[in-house]
Formats: structure tokens, C-alpha cells, sequence
């Protein structure tokens, strides 16, 4: 018995409406579900993203058990190999600082930025961990890039 894949991955940011404006403004994320004092889950391929305001997740909401988190997390999300220049540009266009830009020894590509939060969020080639690349790998939105 093993597990599959990751369904959801969560961070903690205590400004849920600065998160929510940059998660959907620079990485086009779309948004599925909005506590305007707790939460922001947004939908991310074939899982979620979730942002939890870190005070209000310690309290715990009914079924759900307390959870949390203090100090900066890390999320990493897939995008595709040839992709890697326009979300350089778009990050540019964004005012998003840059913090590194690693080319891996095994292959892959990740670009690591900071959220609102002091959150590391990087952007990764799923050749990164020898992962092979689906379709469903980068955003569909290039346009908005």
C-alpha cells in the first residue's frame, strides 16, 4: 500500500487578501473557496493550494482538527521546461523579485520567489526530481503571462 500524489499543500499567510491578490495575479491561479477571515483555497491542477490565515487555523473549524504553522513555508509548483523564460518575464512584468535560479545536476529548473507572507514559492521542472513532464505540467493561461 502506498500513497498516490499530493491532493492538497497549504501555507500561512495573516493577510489573506494580499496572498489571494498575488497568487491569482502572478501565478494565475484560480480561486474555489474564500473564509475572508480564515481561508483561500485555490484550485492548482489536479490538486489544491490552500492559504490559511495562521491564528484562525489554530482555533480549528468543527470536524476539522486545529492545525498550523509558524515562520516561513515552502510550496513548489510545476511548470514546464520550455516555459522557464516567460515565467521569468512574467515575474519581471509582476515586480517579483527573483531569489535564485537553480539549474539542477540531474536536470530541471526551479526559480525560487518570496508571496506577501515571506512564504518561499518556487517554480520547478518536473525533471527537477527526474519526474516526467505531462501536459497538464505548466498553466493553460499563457496568454496572461
Amino acid at each position: 500500500m502506498q500513497v498516490g500524489r499530493i491532493i492538497e499543500t497549504c501555507l500561512y499567510s495573516p493577510d489573506l487578501d494580499r496572498a489571494e491578490e498575488f497568487y491569482r495575479r502572478v501565478l494565475c491561479l484560480e480561486v474555489l473557496a474564500r473564509n475572508s477571515s480564515r481561508h483561500v483555497f485555490f484550485r492548482c491542477g489536479g490538486g489544491m493550494f490552500l492559504l490559511f490565515n495562521p491564528k484562525q487555523s489554530l482555533k480549528g473549524m468543527g470536524e476539522i482538527p486545529k492545525h498550523g504553522a509558524r515562520g516561513a513555508g515552502h510550496v513548489a509548483f510545476s511548470v514546464c521546461e520550455k516555459d522557464v523564460p516567460s515565467w521569468r518575464q512574467h515575474l519581471h512584468r509582476h515586480q517579483v523579485e527573483i531569489e535564485q535560479e537553480v539549474s539542477w545536476p540531474r536536470g530541471g529548473t526551479s526559480i525560487y520567489f518570496r508571496d506577501p507572507a515571506g512564504n518561499s514559492v518556487e517554480l520547478t521542472t518536473p525533471a527537477t526530481w527526474s519526474l516526467v513532464e505531462s501536459p497538464n505540467t505548466g498553466d493553460d493561461n499563457e496568454d496572461d503571462r
